[in-house]
């Protein structure tokens, strides 16, 4: 712990995000835009016995340079990502039920177990035809986060819809070193306060592979409609969702029937998910409210069982007008993800979550929807308008004792499954979360961000790290652009 939190002391880095006001530099007709983002992470996993490495530190850096150019009805953009790490963990991966210990166990081992790894690929390379003022056609190799697709006018909502919305189902993984894009077409109708959204893609390898060039044998279809409405004072975004996701791989499943019984099931995941969500926001003389409904519901086929799942989260908030100096939002929330109690009944009752960004609603990045109860409470502060502090404390447990610990974000190259899952032996009670962020803008060149997350770790942890419960997960970055 003293390595991690000196290394902590001694490395500053930047945060950028691709989108900025940054003015592009014009090259002819061509508007050209760079980020490089640069972190150093530390980890303290859940102690494991030497020789295995749960305490370790590494580097994750990402270079971005875009090239974009409109000409007429055609939008077109190019965009090269360079990720490259450096110092991965060599013996971060313990035996079952320990097994990764860290996400740099995953950097090494997708990368051919190398401690430097860097590629250049093509992040983004589309075309876009602006078919009438409200319809445009999408082809190529693009990024797309489900639940973006109408900005809301309301400030309370667009923050709740980018931190809170967006990326469950379907997302880039663009808290990873590498991420995701998607090759195929996206449609989009819209107008003022309405959207009709379609996409049907494939998702690209990378996340935590560097090499980015290649796609993986999985195909699915989007579709929404989203609503903006209220009036005054009362604001609301309400949208309809359908997913169709096909998974052909033909490669071992993460669920909890016997091993023999899944080495022998090769067929297709074939999975149906519904749903919504309502965001909503009323301003006051006190401040500003707001509430949150996400649900989906999935059928389907899970190789040779059947796919019955679902998973709800409900959150509300509060914008007090008082201390305007720090300007606090405080919230909390109850997510469910459907966990599966038979292993044998042929039905498969976990919630998959298809190929999400699991890092905005899980910091400390060791659980996601699956099989989980997460009651949080949040507190952000704004003390400076350069200035963001976001303290989470989240209460984890298993939804289902019969079910496994699941953690991932969804397949990112064809030979591995994405998803990892751990026995429990019927523990439920999985950790208590704490954590902080801040978060500095500089400038509209550079931004610096600091987290720190500590988990005291219950039941399940106790079972499967007798050695040690509890872990810390913390980094450092910095975003530059041009």
């Amino acid at each position: 712990m003293k390595r991690i939190l000196f290394a902590i002391a001694l490395f500053s880095t930047l945060r950028l995000d691709a989108q900025t006001d940054t003015d592009a530099i014009k090259l002819g007709d061509v508007d050209f835009t760079a980020t490089l983002r640069s972190r150093v992470y530390v980890w303290n996993w859940f102690q494991t016995p030497s020789p295995y490495q749960n305490e370790y530190a590494y580097s994750g850096n990402l270079l971005r340079l875009n090239f974009a150019e409109k000409t007429g009805s055609f939008d077109f953009d190019e965009e090269i990502a360079v990720p490259f790490l450096l110092g991965m963990p060599t013996n971060a991966t313990a035996p079952a039920p320990q097994g990764a210990l860290g996400l740099g166990s995953n950097y090494y081992s997708a990368n051919g177990n190398h401690q430097n790894s860097a590629m250049a690929f093509p992040k983004q390379l589309w075309a876009r035809y602006h078919i009438t003022e409200s319809q445009k056609l999408q082809i190529g190799r693009f990024e797309f986060n489900d639940g973006t697709e109408l900005a809301p006018q309301n400030a309370t909502l667009a923050t709740l819809k980018r931190d809170r919305i967006s990326q469950r189902l379907i997302g880039t993984f663009g808290f990873s070193d590498v991420g995701r894009s998607f090759d195929g077409v996206h449609y989009g109708w819209s107008q003022p306060g309405q959207d009709f959204t379609f996409v049907g893609a494939t998702p690209t390898r990378g996340v935590f592979q560097t090499d980015g060039w290649g796609w993986n044998r999985i195909g699915f279809g989007y579709a929404a409609y989203t609503k903006e409405w209220g009036h005054g004072p009362y604001a609301a975004d309400t949208r309809f969702f359908f997913i169709d996701y096909d998974d052909f791989r033909h490669i071992l499943k993460t669920d909890n029937r016997p091993t023999a019984v899944r080495k022998a099931d090769t067929e297709n995941i074939d999975i149906q998910t519904w749903g919504m969500h309502s965001i909503h926001a009323l301003t006051t003389s006190a401040g500003t409210l707001d509430g949150l409904i996400w649900f989906a519901g999935q059928t389907g086929r899970w190789g040779t069982d059947t796919q019955r799942a679902l998973a709800f989260s409900l959150e509300a908030g509060y914008q007090p007008a008082i201390l305007p100096a720090l300007k606090p939002w405080i919230r909390g929330g109850y997510t469910y993800g459907s966990g599966d109690g038979n292993p044998n009944d042929r039905t498969h009752g976990t919630f998959f979550q298809i190929l999400p960004t699991p890092r905005p609603y899980a910091r400390f990045p060791f659980f996601n929807m699956m099989n989980t109860e997460d009651a949080f409470g949040s507190l952000i502060e704004r003390p400076h308008p350069k200035v963001t502090i976001s303290s989470k404390f989240h209460s984890l447990r298993l939804t289902n004792p019969n079910d496994l610990w699941y953690s991932g974000g969804g397949a990112f190259q064809p030979w591995t499954f994405g998803y990892t899952g751990r026995a429990t032996s019927g523990r439920r009670s999985l950790g208590n979360l704490y954590d902080t962020s801040v978060e500095y803008r500089a400038n509209k060149f550079m931004t610096f961000t600091a987290y720190l997350g500590y988990t005291q770790g219950l039941a399940v942890m106790k079972l499967i790290y007798p050695a040690g419960k509890d872990g810390q997960f913390g980094y450092l970055e910095a975003l530059l652009r041009i």
